[in-house]
């Protein structure tokens, strides 16, 4: 028998399949999509076989599988074909798209290491008449121990002295279990079985129709509307038809959250799978899937590959939000994944948000997607007001970060006992820091970008390469202390809104204060049992969430995101502010919204002050199409990339020349030009953009191209299908 096998090396000259000999004491045991050892030149190397056959045409000598590596881990037949296709929409090598669809525990080139947790149990391993019999010429610690077991039977070791125990297993008279368990395990809670409303129903029997078939909706609900009831509900009904359920949210922010809701409902049929796990946890509930021991999985983008056999339903939460797409190599969309699964799987794929992006909108009014809306909030509520403060005028009254506006209004809200957000969608202390005498600028020695200061550490931090240094009192360059903090961040927020407002307890949450293992979940839970009054924070506390005393968000600099030189950048802004906005008033009282702006009569915060998506929908897509970006054109972005900038700089010319030559003439080829971020940890990047509707020769000529760079030493390049990013 032989094997065709894929293996661990990540290079496209190797991105094949190479056969080797299944040896005599193999053939029982070993089944396509097992990883095992192989030899490969001089080494011993990891890979997934991808076929068995009987027979081989070859005529020479064929080396033998090793051993099998995993017996217990096995791609099935859906996920070898989903790598395929992975591959052929990214243009990744098929072990990357493997490699992409595994815990870190058990990736390909990963040593196998037993993460399994066990705990111990004492059972008797004599009949109760030897027993007693022992007992009648003993007496202390060890009797105890069999009088316990006679009357339990099955007791944890860890109840008992550990010396005793060891005398008592040397005798015979008892024995140890081992008992396998999961290190994540929830119970399920006794709770008030909300109802759906009227248009919550609408939407959930629209797709419980769909039920056992392939289509595709769209829930296009306003924040609060009460889409994670609806989500509940459908997946209650798959379950009840012996069917497993897949839901999908943007970030580990919101994962803590609606877990805990979906645990109360569920319990232990749940199973997570995030980044903020452990190796340890993450193997645990990638076993417990693969064991058919639970009937839903919820994650982050990564949890799309989860191994879950008879699916009955994909539910994509918060649909719009970037974090969807992987910005390395394979750069996937995990919507693209999650319609690839549902019609494979033939159920239905439900994707909601409060914000649609433009490309999904669009496909469900051309009819591609089923649009159902849900209009009014679940409690009835009205959405907040909304006001626009200029400042410009506030800066006039020597009102820099806080308007009178914004402050009248927290106080009275801090007055009422109830709770304040203020969202500023940037961290650290000061984004520039220069010298008022000699005008040099802290910047990052690898990226050309400015570094920002961090108070409570004093460290200067590169927010592209992680580059980190203590910061001086004295100018580095002449010795003087004319430092000026310029910009502002969420920490440099929370100094001053302490020094406002003396009386408030506050709480800033952001990617500096939540590093530590499960402090995404201690800080919202603080906030949400009121022992906080006012929280600061960047976009990880502007959806989803769930505060019913917040009755005020603040957006401290609604231009962070809107000046972004980006196509995506209103939409982007658009989207945050209505999402941080709909974190008002959630509960029973009146909610209120408070936007900060130089540019007060932009269309788009206009749009955003009236909640009004419909308007900016018709208004981005008159400038999209005029542009020609999507949805009306696809994209393709090329960066050219080199750590020697003459390098990066002539071949992307010639891969500008090369797309000329074999590209229609109706697709748009824009560059090269220099990246955003140009510069980043020492490696010059150039940017290509190509704009297309119809081009058969597109997907051919990018293979190509890559496979040119893929033998040149110093140039590579990186192909983004769809980017979200250019």
């Amino acid at each position: 028998m032989y094997a065709y096998c894929v293996i661990e090396y990540p290079i496209k000259t190797l991105d094949k399949a190479f056969t080797y000999e299944i040896p005599i004491n193999l053939q029982e045991k070993i089944k396509v999509g097992m990883k095992v050892l192989v030899p490969f030149n001089t080494r011993l190397v990891h890979g997934i076989v991808l076929n068995i056959s009987n027979s081989y045409e070859g005529d020479y000598e064929l080396k033998k599988i090793v051993r099998l590596e995993d017996e217990f881990l096995v791609l099935n037949e859906e996920l070898l074909e989903l790598g395929k296709y992975l591959k052929e929409l990214t243009l990744c090598n098929l072990i990357t798209a493997y490699q992409t669809m595994l815990p870190s525990a058990l990736k390909i080139k990963v040593q196998n290491s037993n993460y399994n947790k066990y705990e111990y149990y004492v059972t008797l391993n004599k009949s109760i008449s030897d027993i007693m019999e022992y007992q009648a010429n003993h007496r202390g610690k060890k009797v105890d121990i069999l009088e316990r077991l006679i009357d339990e039977k099955k007791v944890n070791k860890k109840e008992f002295d550990s010396a005793a125990v060891r005398e008592l297993e040397k005798a015979n008279l008892i024995k140890i279990e081992a008992q396998k368990v999961y290190r994540i395990d929830r119970k399920k809670e006794n709770i008030e079985d909300k109802k759906l409303n009227q248009e919550q129903q609408e939407v959930f029997d629209k797709i419980k129709l769909s039920l056992g078939k392939n289509e595709d909706f769209l829930i296009y609900g306003v924040t609060g509307s009460g889409k994670t009831l609806v989500y509940i509900n459908l997946i209650r009904e798959v379950l009840k038809r012996g069917q497993r359920a897949l839901l999908l949210v943007p970030e580990i922010s919101l994962t803590e959250q609606i877990i805990n809701i979906f645990y109360a409902y569920f319990g232990g049929d749940v199973a997570i799978l995030h980044s903020g796990l452990s190796k340890t946890e993450k193997y645990d509930e990638y076993v417990k899937i693969l064991n058919d021991e639970v009937k839903m999985v919820i994650g982050t983008r990564s949890a799309i590959f989860a191994p879950l056999s008879n699916l009955g339903i994909i539910i994509i939460d918060e649909e719009h939000s970037d974090t969807y797409k992987q910005d390395v190599t394979p750069r996937y969309h995990a919507r693209d994944i999650a319609l690839w699964r549902a019609k494979k799987n033939n159920i239905p794929l439900v994707l909601g948000s409060a914000t649609p992006s433009l490309e999904s909108m669009a496909r469900a009014l051309k009819g591609v997607y089923k649009l159902l809306t849900i209009n009014n909030r679940a409690n009835n509520e009205k959405l907040p007001e909304c006001l626009i403060v200029d400042m410009t005028k506030e800066l006039q009254k020597r009102n820099f970060v806080i308007s009178e506006e914004l402050d009248r209004r927290i106080k009275e809200t801090l007055d009422k006992k109830e709770q304040v957000i203020l969202l500023l969608n940037r961290r650290g202390f000061s984004t520039v820091i220069t010298c008022s005498n000699c005008g040099f600028t802290y910047k990052c020695p690898y990226c050309e970008i400015s570094l920002t200061y961090h108070k409570t550490s004093n460290t200067l931090r590169c927010h592209y390469c992680g580059y980190t240094k203590i910061k001086d009192d004295v100018c580095p360059s002449c010795r003087e202390k004319g430092l000026n903090y310029l910009g502002m961040g969420t920490e440099k927020l929370e100094s001053l809104v302490e020094e406002k407002y003396k009386e408030a307890r506050i709480l800033r949450i952001d990617a500096d204060t939540t590093t530590r293992k499960g402090s995404h979940e201690k800080l919202i839970k603080a906030f949400r049992n009121k022992e906080y009054d006012i929280l600061i924070g960047t976009q990880m506390v502007s959806k989803g969430l769930d505060f019913p005393d917040c009755t005020l968000v603040g957006i401290v600099n609604a231009d962070t995101t809107l000046n972004i030189p980006d196509f995506r950048s209103s939409e982007r802004t658009f989207s945050l502010l209505c999402q941080a906005s709909g974190r008002a008033g959630r509960g029973n009282k009146k909610g209120f919204v408070v936007i900060q702006t130089f540019n007060p009569t932009n269309a788009t915060l206009e749009c955003v002050r009236k909640n009004d998506y419909k308007e900016f929908y018709r208004q981005e897509m008159r400038i999209r199409k005029v542009l020609k970006y999507p949805p009306y054109y696809y994209l393709v972005n090329i960066k050219v990339v080199s750590k020697i900038y003459e390098n990066a700089s002539s071949n992307a010319s010639k891969v500008v020349n090369y797309l000329k030559k074999h590209l229609a003439s109706s697709s748009i080829i824009l560059g090269p030009s220099t990246a955003f971020n140009f510069r980043i940890n020492n490696v010059y990047r150039f940017n290509i953009t190509i704009k297309y509707r119809f081009d058969d020769n597109l997907r051919n000529t990018l293979k190509e191209l890559d496979d040119i760079f893929s033998t040149n030493k110093d140039t590579f390049l990186e192909i983004d299908i769809n980017p979200l990013n250019l």
